[in-house]
C-alpha cells in the first residue's frame, strides 16, 4: 500500500480570546444586540402585565397628618421646669408614641367613635381579581366546616375586632427623619373615609394622653391621701413622747437644746473651725516650703500663687514681669541673633527678677509658718476645754441620748408628713391638667388622587423587571450556547483552520418526506444534506447535490473552492490525493458537502472519484437514477471489479462509486472490516493512480469507527460541523481522542449556516459583520427556493 505523510499548517497555540478579559464590552454588546428581541419581548410582556394590573387594581387613597411631640407645651402649667432629656430618652418617648398609635386599643376607640363596625367600605373593601379568587377559595374551603351559629353579640364583637384589625393594617406611623414629628397616614378606597379616620386617630391620641394622665394622678392621689393620714398621726404621737420624756428627766433647754449640749456644741464648732484653719495653714506652709527647698533655680516654675493669698499679688506681678522679659529676649534673639546687646541686658534683668521671686517666696514661707503655729495652739486649747465640759456633763448626756432618739424620730416623721403633703397637693392639681404634650402641625386633608397603585412606579418597575428577566433569559440562552458559530470558535477551541460557511439551503424545517424516485425519504434520519430541511419551498435532494454546478458564483461554491485551495496548499507534494469527508454526528450535511466538493473538483477539470463509504447509511446510491445494482461493497467482496461499479455524471464528468441500496434496507455485515480490509487498501491505491482526487464520504466519527479505520488510507480530512447545532466539546473530545485524524484534518466547514443571523454572533469589526458587502460577488441565486 502506498503510504503518504501529511504535513499541513496547524494552529499550535490558541489565539488570545477577548472573552478572557474581565469584561469584554464588545462581546457584551454583541450579545445584547443578538438577544435584543428576547429582551424587548420580556420588557413588553412585563409592561403588559403592569398595564393589566393598573387596569384591574383598585385605587387606594392615603390621608396623612403630622403630630409634634412637644414637652414644652405644658411648661407654663407645671410648677417646675421639665428636666432636659437625653437623646436615648427622646427616642424611647417617640417610639412609645408610635406603638400607642398602632395599638389595638386606640384602633377600637376610632372604630367606636366613627361607627366603622357597620361600614362596609372598611369591612369589605373592593378587591383585586386575585384577592377575589382567594376569597372564593376560602369560602369553598369553609363550606365543609360545621359549627354553632354565633349570637348577635358575638357577631357584633367580631365585626368590631375585624374593623380594628383592618385599621391597624392600613395605618402607617413613621418618625419624620430625626425630629419629634410623627407622620400618621391611613389608606382606604374611600378618600373621605381616609381623611376622617386619620383626623380621628390624632384626636384619639390626644384624648388617650389626657385620659392616661388623669387616671394615673387619680390613683396616685388616693394612695397619697391614705399614706399622709397615717404619717401625720404617727408624727403627732412622736412629738408628745419627746415632751413627756424631757419633763420626767428635768432636761432644761435653751433655744430648743440642753444648756450643756449647747456649750459643747459651741466648743465643737470652734474646734472644727480651728482644725480647718490649722489644716489650711499647714497646707500653705508645706506648699511654700517645698518650693523654697527646691532652690532658686526652680522658683520661677513653681511661683504661681493665687492673688487672694498674702503676697500673691506681688508674686504675680514679678512673674508677669519675668515672663515679659523672657518673651522679649526670645523675640530679639530670633530676629537679631543671640549676640545682640539687648539680649545680655534682658538676661541680667531676668536673673534679677528670678532672685526677687525667690526672696518673696522665702518671706511667704516664714509668714505661713507663724500662721500655722498659732492655729495649732488654738486647736489644742479648744480640745482641752471640750474634755473639761464633757466630763462635767456626762450624766446629762446619758439622759439626753434617749431624748435625741425621740426627737429624731419625731423630726423624721414630720419631714415625711410634709413631703407626702406636697406630693398629694401636686397630684390633686394634675388631675385636671388640660394640656397634652403633643399638637397637630399638619391637618389630614381629603386626598384628591390615588396613592396606589403608582402608575409611574409600576410601569418603571415593570420595565426594570422586564429588563432583568430578559437579561436572565439572555444569560440562560448564552450559557446553553455550546455550538460553533464563528470561524474564530473553530480556531480557539479546536486549533484547526476554518474553511468557511456553507449557507442554509431550503425553507423552514417541516419534517415532510422528500420523494426520490419511487421511494419516500425523510431528510432526518435519512441521508444527510446541506440544509437538513424539507418543505414546500425546500431545494429537492437531487438539486442540493448540484449546488456548485447550478450556482458556481454563490457563497456555497466559494466556500468549497476555499476547501479545495486549502487541500492543495496542505497537500502540495501529493499529485493524487485521497480526502475523506466526515463529521461528528449524523445529519450535519457531510454527504452533500462531499458530493458538491467532488463535483467542484471535477468541474475544474481534475479527474475526481467520489466514493460513498458510509455503508450503514449510504446516500449516493439513493440519488442516482437508475439505482445502482452493485457498488463498493460488491467490489470489496470481489464480486465485481470496482471499475465496473463506477458511474460518471455526464454534466460534471464526476466519477462515483456508490453503495447499492438493498431492497430490505439491510447493510453489509462487518462493514468496519471492509473499510480496513486489504481490498479497500488496494482499491484506494488503484483509484489514487487513476484519479487526481479521491473524495471519500465517510460515516460520522462519533457513532461508528469506520472513519478511524479509514484514516491510514487518507491523505487529509474535511471535517463538517453543523452551524449552531454540533456541540463544540463533543468535536474537541473526538479529535483529541483521534490524534491521527486531528493531525490530518485540513480544515473545518461550518455547514447549514443561517447567513442572516451570522453577523449577530460576531463582534464589531470582524469579517462576519461585512457579509452584506460580500453579496455583490455572490451573484448566483439558487433556484428552487435555495438561499444564501
Amino acid at each position: 500500500m502506498h503510504q503518504r505523510t501529511v504535513t499541513h499548517s496547524r494552529i499550535l497555540h490558541r489565539e488570545p480570546d477577548p472573552s478572557d478579559s474581565f469584561i469584554d464590552l464588545n462581546r457584551l454588546m454583541t450579545i445584547l444586540v443578538r438577544r435584543a428581541r428576547l429582551i424587548a419581548l420580556s420588557v413588553a410582556v412585563a409592561i403588559a402585565l403592569a398595564v393589566a394590573y393598573l387596569v384591574f387594581a383598585t385605587p387606594v387613597y392615603t390621608s396623612m397628618t403630622q403630630i409634634l411631640l412637644d414637652e414644652d407645651l405644658s411648661r407654663y402649667a407645671e410648677e417646675s421646669e421639665p428636666s432636659p432629656q437625653s437623646s436615648q430618652q427622646v427616642d424611647m418617648r417617640i417610639a412609645s408614641a408610635v406603638e400607642i398609635l398602632k395599638s389595638g386599643r386606640l384602633a377600637l376607640r376610632v372604630v367606636d367613635d366613627l361607627k366603622l363596625a357597620d361600614n362596609e367600605t372598611v369591612l369589605n373593601p373592593p378587591q383585586s381579581p386575585v384577592a377575589t379568587v382567594k376569597g372564593w377559595a376560602k369560602s369553598l374551603a369553609s363550606l365543609g366546616s360545621s359549627g354553632q351559629p354565633a349570637s348577635q353579640e358575638a357577631l357584633a364583637k367580631g365585626r368590631r375586632d375585624k374593623a380594628a384589625s383592618i385599621l391597624q393594617q392600613s395605618l402607617t406611623v413613621e418618625r419624620v427623619s430625626r425630629s419629634a414629628v410623627l407622620a400618621v397616614s391611613f389608606r382606604s378606597t374611600d378618600p373621605q373615609l381616609a381623611a376622617a379616620v386619620t383626623r380621628r386617630y390624632a384626636e384619639a391620641f390626644f384624648e388617650d394622653q389626657l385620659s392616661a394622665n388623669f387616671t394615673a394622678t387619680e390613683q396616685a392621689s388616693t394612695w397619697l391621701q391614705e399614706r399622709l393620714t397615717d404619717i401625720q398621726n404617727r408624727a403627732q404621737e412622736a412629738a408628745l413622747e419627746v415632751e413627756r420624756y424631757r419633763s420626767e428627766n428635768g432636761l432644761t433647754t435653751a433655744r430648743g437644746e440642753l444648756m450643756s449640749e449647747q456649750q459643747l456644741a459651741d466648743l465643737n464648732s470652734q474646734l472644727i473651725l480651728a482644725q480647718a484653719d490649722a489644716a489650711s495653714a499647714s497646707a500653705r506652709y508645706a506648699q511654700f516650703r517645698a518650693i523654697v527647698d527646691q532652690g532658686p533655680d526652680k522658683a520661677i516654675d513653681n511661683a504661681s500663687i493665687p492673688t487672694q493669698q498674702a503676697g500673691g499679688s506681688v508674686l504675680q506681678d514679678l512673674r508677669e514681669r519675668y515672663n515679659s522679659v523672657v518673651k522679649r529676649a526670645q523675640d530679639i534673639t530670633q530676629n537679631f541673633g543671640a549676640d545682640h546687646p539687648q539680649v545680655a541686658a534682658l538676661q541680667a534683668e531676668r536673673e534679677n527678677l528670678a532672685g526677687q521671686i525667690y526672696r518673696e517666696l522665702q518671706q511667704l514661707t516664714a509668714s505661713f509658718r507663724n500662721e500655722y503655729e498659732v492655729a495649732r495652739s488654738r486647736e489644742i486649747s479648744l480640745r482641752e476645754s471640750i474634755q473639761k465640759v464633757a466630763g462635767n456633763n456626762a450624766e446629762a448626756n446619758r439622759s439626753s441620748v434617749r431624748l435625741r432618739e425621740l426627737e429624731q424620730k419625731a423630726t423624721a416623721l414630720k419631714a415625711l408628713s410634709e413631703s407626702y403633703l406636697a406630693r398629694y397637693e401636686q397630684a390633686s392639681q394634675k388631675q385636671s391638667f388640660p394640656i397634652p404634650k403633643a399638637r397637630v402641625i399638619s391637618d389630614a386633608g381629603v386626598p384628591t388622587s390615588a396613592s396606589s397603585p403608582n402608575k409611574t412606579m409600576v410601569l418603571g418597575l415593570a420595565a426594570v423587571l422586564g429588563l432583568m428577566a430578559g437579561g436572565a433569559l439572555t444569560f440562560v440562552q448564552e450559557m446553553r450556547e455550546r455550538a460553533f458559530r464563528l470561524e474564530s470558535d473553530v480556531r480557539a477551541i479546536l486549533g484547526l483552520k476554518p474553511l468557511g460557511y456553507l449557507p442554509l439551503i431550503g425553507g423552514v424545517r417541516k419534517g415532510r418526506p422528500v420523494t426520490i424516485g419511487a421511494k419516500a425519504v425523510k431528510p432526518e434520519p435519512g441521508p444527510d444534506n446541506a440544509a437538513g430541511e424539507s418543505g414546500e419551498d425546500a431545494v429537492p435532494l437531487e438539486r442540493m447535490t448540484r449546488v456548485v454546478l447550478d450556482a458556481p458564483r454563490s457563497v456555497f461554491a466559494e466556500t468549497l473552492r476555499n476547501a479545495k485551495l486549502a487541500s492543495d496548499m496542505t497537500l502540495p507534494s501529493s499529485k493524487n490525493r485521497v480526502i475523506g469527508v466526515t463529521s461528528a454526528l449524523p445529519g450535519e450535511g457531510k454527504s452533500t458537502v462531499a458530493i458538491n466538493f467532488a463535483a467542484l473538483l471535477a468541474a475544474s477539470g481534475r479527474r475526481t472519484l467520489l466514493i460513498d463509504a458510509d455503508m450503514r447509511r449510504p446516500s449516493l446510491g439513493a440519488i442516482m437514477k437508475p439505482a445502482p445494482q452493485a457498488g463498493l461493497v460488491e467490489a470489496l467482496l470481489g464480486t465485481i471489479a470496482w471499475g465496473q461499479a463506477v458511474k460518471t455524471d455526464r454534466h460534471s464528468q464526476l466519477s462515483m462509486l456508490p453503495i447499492a441500496i438493498q431492497p430490505d434496507g439491510a447493510c453489509a455485515p462487518h462493514v468496519n472490516d471492509l473499510i480496513s480490509s486489504p481490498a479497500m487498501q488496494q482499491l484506494v491505491e488503484e483509484a489514487r493512480q487513476a484519479f487526481d482526487y479521491v473524495v471519500v464520504d465517510l460515516p460520522p466519527l462519533a457513532p461508528v469507527i469506520d472513519a478511524k479505520a479509514f484514516e491510514p488510507l487518507a491523505d487529509g480530512f474535511l471535517f463538517v460541523v453543523e452551524w449552531g447545532r454540533t456541540p463544540a466539546n463533543l468535536v474537541k473530545d473526538l479529535l483529541a481522542a483521534e490524534s491521527r485524524i486531528d493531525a490530518k484534518t485540513i480544515g473545518v466547514i461550518l455547514n447549514k449556516t443561517d447567513m442572516d443571523t451570522l453577523p449577530r454572533y460576531s463582534d464589531a469589526g470582524t469579517a462576519e459583520k461585512y457579509r452584506d458587502l460580500y453579496q455583490q460577488y455572490y451573484v448566483d441565486q439558487m433556484r428552487g427556493g435555495a438561499r444564501q
